[in-house]
């Protein structure tokens, strides 16, 4: 492999081991102190350019990505999210290899944890509060499957006690403020996908889009039980949910309707493989629902699409808070996003897309683009078209989606407390109680998380020109293969799918 390519690996280890399955970084954990990252810094950009020019411009936004992360950003020092990557062992539970030889990586991995925490707590001296509290609980997590026996998880678990006592130092003395401030959000959206970004434009953008998608909810309520009143229609729809355990059921029949229609609609080829649905790992559990899928350098094997269930220690009413994100009217749309045509799809399509970089750099913004924009293509396609409810289900998920472009500008920026933007999620998402606020606090972690709005019109976009350009010679299938055949492109490159 490239060694250009390569140093860009050596500076997000987690994501090339895992999304991409390159697995000679098993066992492995980078080194984040700052001395580390400077090193791995210096290597961007050193080695021979790429053959294909949209391949060598990938590569290069790529390495403009991770400059401004680390360098001007400086994730290391503030996001706990990028060490919790780094330490996680939930990457080895998948079965992309024998056991044995999984089980030896995991211990590798294991027992490189003390250091690696060590070298965290010596970067991330500038977490703020509210950061510090919101991943708490994955810190925590880390440690949920280590068995009392297992070599090296006595020094493990201190090492994530070390790690935990940490975070709960910020969450009780770091400072209140988490906005990164207007110049830092726009680099962090725009360097790494080859592209610019107004963010008071990006923000016209998304009003309007909220208002296109409150009006078409407005149309399928009114076609669903027309006179009800639209917050009473909506509340009683997400109280229609399966319990916890039947999510899974639910979740797998799903998968088979949302694939067949996306095979007979011509939509995409038969993905093939296996997706199995369940429990999202004890330190993910910060994501309500997640792919895990097999990645591109990897022998097959079965996708896991993870739900996140309830905390069985919450009371009764705010279990049934979360429980409602699943419901029976938002559930499709979440599994069409996760699953056929979302991200396992585009997972399956990515393990035969033509060169290294292709099939290892993925922009962050065309992944969450394309799922995001498939959740809406069933919709024009028919899926469901004799039942309202997967139009509202669409829009719903469309609105948490637009309200965080929306809260995650507005935060970044100091226009919105985090306050405001909890009750954002309420007022404009229909999220209650621990799932608004799951969702707000996410933006002061995960400040670029307004990709998947973004993302998908921009792909709207692209799509409206290929029609122009190749008129009666377009396709869905043609204009999603010709996309998709770049990978997971940055959204400054996608253009390259017309030639």
């Amino acid at each position: 492999m490239n060694s250009r390519l390569s140093a860009v690996h050596e500076l997000e280890i987690a994501e090339a081991r895992e999304y991409a399955g390159l697995h000679r970084y098993d066992g492995i954990v980078q080194d984040l102190s700052p001395s580390g990252i400077s090193a791995g810094l210096a290597r961007l950009g050193v080695g021979p350019a790429e053959p294909d020019p949209h391949d060598q411009a990938h590569l290069v936004a790529a390495e403009a990505g991770l400059r401004t992360v680390f360098g001007v950003a400086e994730a290391h020092r503030w996001n706990p999210m990028v060490h919790l990557a780094n330490l996680d062992l939930a990457c080895y539970d998948r079965e992309y290899a024998p056991a044995e030889e999984r089980l030896a990586a995991r211990r590798r991995h294991l027992a490189a944890w003390p250091d690696a925490v060590d070298a965290s707590i010596n970067s991330l001296d500038a977490v703020p509060a509210p950061v510090a509290s919101a991943l708490l609980p994955a810190a925590r997590g880390l440690t949920a499957a280590l068995s009392q026996d297992e070599p090296g998880a006595a020094e493990g678990r201190a090492a994530v006690d070390r790690l935990t006592a940490h975070f709960e130092a910020a969450a009780t003395s770091g400072r209140i403020e988490a906005g990164l401030g207007s110049a830092v959000l726009a680099s962090l959206m725009a360097d790494g996908e080859a592209i610019s970004v107004d963010l008071g434009r990006l923000a016209e953008h998304a009003d309007a889009e909220s208002a296109r998608l409150k009006g078409l909810l407005a149309d399928a309520c009114a076609a669903l039980s027309a006179g009800t009143p639209q917050p009473e229609l909506i509340d009683s729809l997400l109280r229609d949910h399966p319990d916890a355990d039947g999510i899974y059921a639910a979740a797998g029949d799903l998968i088979e309707e949302a694939t067949a229609f996306t095979i007979d609609h011509g939509l995409l080829a038969d993905p093939g493989g296996r997706c199995l649905v369940g429990p999202a790992p004890g330190s993910r559990r910060y994501a309500m629902a997640m792919m895990s899928w097999s990645a591109p350098f990897e022998a097959d094997a079965p996708s896991w699409y993870h739900v996140t269930p309830p905390d069985d220690a919450w009371p009764a009413e705010q279990q049934e808070e979360w429980l409602a994100v699943f419901s029976r009217t938002t559930l499709p749309a979440i599994t069409v996003h996760e699953v056929t045509p979302g991200h396992y799809a585009h997972g399956r399509m990515l393990r035969t897309v033509a060169g290294d970089v292709r099939r290892s750099l993925f922009s962050a913004a065309f992944v969450e683009g394309w799922a995001h924009y498939a959740e809406e293509l069933l919709l024009e396609e028919g899926f469901r078209a004799e039942d309202p409810r997967y139009c509202i289900g669409v829009c719903i998920e469309a609105l948490l989606r637009v309200t965080r472009l929306r809260a995650a500008i507005g935060l970044h920026t100091s226009a919105m407390t985090l306050d405001e933007v909890v009750r954002s999620f309420e007022t404009d998402a229909f999220l209650r109680g621990p799932a608004a606020r799951s969702e707000a606090v996410r933006a002061t972690f995960d400040p670029t998380y307004g990709r998947y709005t973004w993302g998908k019109l921009l792909i709207l976009d692209l799509r409206e020109q290929a029609r122009a350009s190749w008129r009666d010679g377009y396709s869905h299938r043609r204009f999603h293969e010709a996309l998709l055949a770049l990978g997971a492109p940055p959204l400054g490159l996608i253009g390259d799918a017309l030639a």
